[in-house]
């Protein structure tokens, strides 16, 4: 049993969350089985190209100088393009070094995105977190005290300004950052962790949070996700309507970093798994994230993202085998009772 506290006021409110350890050895036994069996080349890709044969794939998933701009990469504002902001995009990229001559990847890769989600707290599966190839994190899903269940390893740090961690804890020397842009003024935090300059003060005023002053990598680290890869998951993969202009706030045609990782995985690796995902409004007071008592029902009274088109096209995929849910909390393809 799990015991966790907040402070109300003055009053510490406890509470419990149990793992059953049965099942714990039921993901264990399924996590080592994804890695263990032969890796299928080009796997993921082809079998969601043919799932959405409509869809245009994405030539570029992450931009650079030498990236060949397409019309629709400009025909929305952001997440879902970058219209009007064409000039603060080349500003960026130029801050890149000329690209390096990718080493040989190795044949076949297995990707897992890591979700935030409290289904992963009292798993213990850090270890086997760490032996995938490429493990792709989400904002500030930290690690340290943490890492016996979400492990130490990672490839990829995916976020935007608000949400990006304010303390660095990812060890591994060639993380890449990809910054999610949503919004004019995150191309100038951008540049100014790229330049490791502070963010002016007009700037700071347009963040709904505070944000880092500093990412500790190198210039070369940084990556620019194409919003390609967003417009893709909200138009062709969730079937969201077409952005529409609004003086303020968002529709919920946005599409949660999650699933826009989990799409972009599919460009990276044969094989793409996923584990922290999942919101099960079934059990209030569960956990809503690994790292904080924050119970599941909040979930309750945001608007942004439509959390249950993404389930059920997540279900889908896993129910197919195009993707592994290796903590079930999508759909649980390892449990007695073929849990969703």
């Amino acid at each position: 049993m799990l015991e966790t506290s907040r402070t109300n006021g003055s009053h510490t409110i406890w509470n419990t969350y149990t793992v059953d350890p049965t099942h714990v050895k039921l993901v264990h036994s399924f996590v080592k089985q994804v890695l263990q069996r032969e890796c299928k080349p080009s796997f993921a890709r082809k079998e969601m190209e043919a799932r959405f044969s409509t869809s245009i794939q994405v030539q570029d998933h992450f931009l650079s100088k030498n990236s060949r701009f397409t019309e629709t990469i400009f025909q929305y504002p952001p997440p879902f393009g970058f219209k009007d902001l064409g000039g603060k995009l080349l500003e960026v990229l130029s801050l890149f070094p000329s690209p390096a001559k990718e080493e040989d990847a190795k044949s076949c890769r297995r990707c897992v995105v890591i979700g935030n989600g409290g289904i992963l707290r009292g798993l213990g599966l850090g270890n086997l977190i760490d032996q995938f190839d490429v493990v792709i994190r989400l904002n500030s899903g930290p690690l340290r005290e943490f890492s016996k269940d979400v492990g130490n390893k990672t490839t990829i740090r995916m976020s935007y300004p608000e949400g990006s961690p304010v303390v660095w804890e990812d060890i591994d020397p060639e993380v890449q950052f990809v910054a999610v842009v949503y919004k004019s003024v995150d191309f100038s935090w951008v540049k100014a962790m790229m330049k490791k300059e502070r963010v002016s003060f007009w700037d700071w005023l347009f963040f709904w949070q505070r944000v880092p002053e500093e990412i500790p990598i190198g210039i070369s680290q940084f990556r620019i996700l194409n919003p390609e890869i967003i417009r893709q998951t909200a138009l062709d993969l969730l079937h969201f309507p077409t952005p529409q202009p609004k003086i303020w706030g968002w529709d919920q045609n946005v599409p949660t970093l999650g699933i826009s990782a989990l799409n972009l995985a599919t460009y990276l690796c044969d094989e793409v798994s996923l584990a922290g995902f999942g919101y099960n409004l079934s059990q209030p007071r569960a956990p809503l994230h690994y790292y904080e008592d924050v119970s599941m029902d909040a979930m309750l009274v945001q608007h942004m993202h439509d959390v249950d088109t993404e389930r059920t096209l997540i279900g889908s995929l896993v129910r197919a085998g195009i993707v592994s849910d290796l903590t079930g909390g999508v759909h649980c393809s390892f449990c007695g009772n073929d849990e969703s």
